[in-house]
Order: C-alpha cells, then structure tokens, then sequence
C-alpha cells in the first residue's frame, strides 16, 4: 500500500473478528516496525508486553476494567486477538544523557521540557498501527486507567520502573465496528493549525 494510503486509511478500529487471530509474522512486523521509532539519544526506553492468548488477554481486561457487565464497546474491544501494551522507561533516559557523550550527570530529570521517554513510545505505538493499517489489520491505541495501573502491574509482574502509555488492541476489523462519535467535530485544517514564520 502506498504511505500516503495507510496514512488516510488509520482509524481507530473498536471491533475485530475473534475467530482470526494475527498471523505471527504480522505480529513480528508490528514489533520490528515499532523498534524502529526515533528516540532521544538512541535510548530506546521502551518495552511492549505481547498478549495473545485468551488467558492473558482475559488477565488484561480483568486488570484494567471495573467488574459488571460491559458495555457495547468493551464487548467489542474484548474481541481483539491481540493486545500489545507499550511501556516507557524514564531511567533509560535519564541514565543515557548522563553518559559522556551527552554529561548531563546529575539526572535531573527538570532537564527535558517534555517526558521524552513516552513522547517516544507514543512514536513506537503511531509506527505499529500504521503497520496494522499496511498488512490489511484493524488497531485502537487506548489508555489504561491510572487507577487500575497498579492491578495491570501486578497482574503481569511489571517492574514499577515502566509505565503503560496505553494499550494497542490489532486484530481483522469486525462487523460491529463503530465509529467515534466524536469524529463529527471535523478534522481541523491546516489554515487553523500551522503557523508559518510566526504566530
């Protein structure tokens, strides 16, 4: 598919097909593509925690989601066969620019106008689900509440030194799929949203 194809073609998919799960190789590529994404200093302060069985994905939506029935829209997201949950590390960073080359030794982390460590992996997260949109697959990029981060965190052993940016749920779209309702708000255009030479 042409770049500029799987651009116009991403959106965020809410329903998938249960009885098609991602072939390997596909999963492969959405993690070799992801490691792909630039980062600050070449820290690479990321990490994805893969769930593809029933298991773990029931492991998941247990952890992060309030017990009672679920909505239409969890009932939807349940069906994706593959949940991939981007995690940033702050230390690798902060670790990385005390290093000779870069001297910032004291750490501080008041040094970074923005969290680089998950501007990053927001990056890593844009790169699998473009690649979703290219091998022909659904993908939703969707957050974990902060107050169930800690049962996510207990629920598969993650060390307290990353944290979940979200949630990136692939799969074959399914037929229920339903669109934002938010969408109805119209895509800002570039007269409204670029400034050129100044403000």
């Amino acid at each position: 598919m042409e770049f500029a194809d799987v651009v116009r073609r991403r959106r965020m998919v809410r329903d998938y097909d249960p009885d098609r799960p991602v072939p390997p190789e596909v999963r492969d590529r959405l993690l070799e593509h992801a490691i792909r994404a630039p980062s600050a200093g070449f820290s690479q302060g990321w990490a994805f925690l893969v769930l593809e069985t029933p298991e773990e994905r029931e492991r998941f939506w247990t952890a992060t989601t309030d017990a009672g029935p679920a909505d239409g829209w969890l009932t939807r997201m349940r069906r994706a066969p593959l949940l991939v949950v981007p995690l940033s590390h702050k230390a690798a960073y902060l670790q990385r620019y005390a290093e000779p080359d870069k001297g910032w030794t004291d750490r501080d982390e008041a040094r970074w106008p923005v969290p680089y460590w998950d501007v990053d992996t927001g990056m890593a997260s844009l790169l699998m689900l473009l690649t979703a949109v290219d091998e022909g697959l659904g993908a939703c990029f969707f957050g974990v509440p902060a107050e169930r981060v800690d049962a996510f965190r207990t629920a598969f052993g993650v060390p307290a030194a990353y944290t979940p940016i979200g949630c990136v749920s692939v799969g074959w779209p399914g037929a229920e799929d339903k669109r934002s309702p938010s969408l109805k708000r119209g895509r800002r255009g570039l007269d409204e949203v670029v400034h050129r030479g100044s403000w």
